[in-house]
C-alpha cells in the first residue's frame, strides 16, 4: 500500500471512530428527571410548630417531562405535594408535572410542598433540606431558606373551623398561599 492510500485509510478510520464516539457520548448523556431540573428561589415559611409550606421555581431543561412524586425532609414527619383549587387546598395525588423545556412554580395560592408534623421551629434565615423524588426514582436535594411570610387566610377543607381563617390550623391557615 502506498503512502497516499495509507493516509486515506487512516483518515477514514479516524472519521469513523470519531462518529462512533460521538454517538456513544450522546447516548450516555441521557439525564435522569432529577438531573434535568434546576431549582431557583426555594423557600419555606417560618413557623413555630405544626406545618408549613415550601415554594420554588422548578425548570426542566431536559427533553422529556419530569414528574415530582414525593419529598422528605428531616424537619418534618411528612411532606405532601399540594395544589389549591378554588381557594381550597388538596393533595396532588398524581404528583407535580414539570414539562420538558418548561417550568413549574411552587408558590403561595397554588402548587406547593406541605411540610407536616414539624420536629422543630423554623426560624427566618435558617435552611431546610428537602429531598425530592421523581417518577424515574431519581432524587434531587433542595435547600430552601426559611423566610417570614404573612400571607392571606384560606379555607383548607372539611375542618369544622374551615372558613374561619387561622382558627382552622393556627400555623397553616395564616401562612396562606394567596
Amino acid at each position: 500500500m502506498n503512502s497516499v492510500a495509507l493516509l486515506r485509510t487512516l483518515a477514514v478510520t479516524a472519521v469513523s471512530a470519531t462518529a462512533l464516539l460521538g454517538i456513544g457520548c450522546s447516548t450516555s448523556e441521557t439525564k435522569t428527571q432529577a438531573q434535568s431540573i434546576t431549582v431557583q428561589d426555594a423557600w419555606v415559611k417560618a413557623v413555630d410548630a405544626d406545618m408549613t409550606s415550601a415554594f420554588a421555581r422548578l425548570t426542566n431543561d431536559g427533553g422529556a417531562d419530569a414528574r415530582l412524586l414525593s419529598a422528605t425532609s428531616p424537619v418534618s414527619g411528612e411532606v405532601e405535594i399540594h395544589e389549591v383549587i378554588d381557594g381550597r387546598m388538596q393533595t396532588k395525588d398524581d404528583g407535580l408535572l414539570i414539562p420538558a423545556g418548561g417550568v413549574a412554580e411552587l408558590h403561595p395560592g397554588a402548587d406547593h410542598l406541605m411540610l407536616m408534623d414539624l420536629r422543630e421551629p423554623l426560624t427566618p434565615g435558617s435552611d431546610v433540606e428537602i429531598l425530592a423524588t421523581f417518577e424515574d426514582g431519581s432524587q434531587l436535594p433542595i435547600t430552601a431558606q426559611v423566610r417570614d411570610f404573612a400571607g392571606a387566610e384560606e379555607d383548607y377543607g372539611p375542618d369544622p373551623h374551615a372558613g374561619h381563617g387561622a382558627d382552622a390550623h393556627p400555623d397553616h391557615g395564616a401562612e396562606s398561599h394567596g
